[in-house]
């Protein structure tokens, strides 16, 4: 089974083109600037309107490790 929806893969498809065209936008104001930051962007958006797209990894935590 697929884990991208065809949505999804279209929305990716967008923001790489947009971003080789230098119009895609990471935030407010700056412009995104690496292929991983598009298809960042792409994943994100597909999510937000209900594509098959799995969950976002959690950054995982550190421990706080005390030093004897």
């Amino acid at each position: 089974m697929a884990k991208y929806g065809a949505k999804a893969k279209r929305e990716v498809k967008k923001a790489i083109h947009k971003t080789k065209k230098g119009t895609q936008r990471s935030g407010k104001k700056s412009k995104a600037k690496s292929r991983k930051q598009a298809i960042a962007i792409g994943l994100s958006k597909a999510r937000k309107k209900g594509a098959k797209v799995p969950k976002k990894k959690s950054a995982k935590k550190k421990s706080a490790k005390k030093k004897k």
